[in-house]
């Protein structure tokens, strides 16, 4: 099993994994032409697809359905309130929708997915487990706080996408509208550099040893914040060799191992 981070920013998100023939995407949250372009420096088309799995809802994550939806016949794979929401807010033409309930798991070829819901303020947001029956990815971008069944998913996998979104003074020292920073800061917003790094010293006790740090805050974070946020607590555990850290970026990532 392998995955690329074809996006992660405020900007878009779109997640491919594959395992043989089976290539799914997690999120398209970037245009349409972006995501072909990424897909083809790995040597693989938007057509060749065998799935497309859906998160939430929020723009970030459902830019290109709208185009997919007319270019290419893709199952799409979402929660039942996901879906229709989606459907409300983009008008999709002929969407194959096949519905899953998070807490429990779903096949796409030969990878399966467990979906778990996550705390954001989105219709019905979900995180999942990716497996191939040897190795397990864990996906979780999107999420206020870590509550104990997400920690559960996760220690369980051997790869993580994590997000790591600002640093909390200077998200408070931004110049955005205290509302925004008030919706990121609350439980259904996103996860800081030090609740992200809580969530790691939970991990490295399990099966961890690939780490990748997703959604970074361009205005309210730094790859070097983030990274090194991390990378104190590695060395505080004595697991900095035992465990690869990466960064997504809003650049796509060479197909890595998971």
């Amino acid at each position: 099993m392998q995955f690329s981070v074809l996006a992660s920013s405020s900007d878009g998100n779109c997640l491919l994994v594959t395992d043989g023939d089976t290539r799914v995407l997690i999120d398209v949250g970037i245009t349409c032409i972006r995501i072909k372009r990424g897909l083809a420096d790995l040597g693989i088309t938007l057509e060749s697809l065998t799935g497309i799995c859906i998160t939430h809802e929020h723009s970030d994550h459902i830019k290109a359905l709208p185009v997919i939806s007319r270019k290419a016949s893709i199952p799409f794979y979402a929660t039942q309130i996901t879906s229709s929401v989606a459907d409300d807010k983009l008008k999709l033409t002929n969407p194959q929708w096949n519905i899953f309930e998070p807490g429990n798991s779903f096949q796409i070829g030969s990878l399966t997915f467990e979906a778990f819901a996550v705390p954001h303020d989105a219709a019905d947001p979900v995180g999942f487990v990716v497996s191939n029956g040897r190795r397990r990815l864990g996906v979780a971008t999107d999420l206020g706080f870590v509550p104990t069944m997400v920690e559960h998913h996760l220690k369980s996998c051997h790869t993580v996408v994590l997000e790591s979104n600002h640093d909390l003074e200077m998200l408070r020292n931004s110049n955005r509208p205290w509302s925004l920073k008030d919706r990121i800061m609350n439980r259904h917003g996103h996860l800081s550099n030090a609740q992200c790094s809580e969530l790691v010293e939970a991990l490295i006790g399990g099966n961890l040893d690939t780490l990748v740090l997703a959604h970074i805050s361009t205005e309210c974070n730094t790859p070097a914040l983030a990274r090194n946020t991390i990378l104190d607590l590695l060395d505080r555990h004595g697991k900095r060799e035992q465990v690869a850290l990466h960064l997504a970026s809003p650049e796509p990532m060479q197909l890595m191992k998971v």
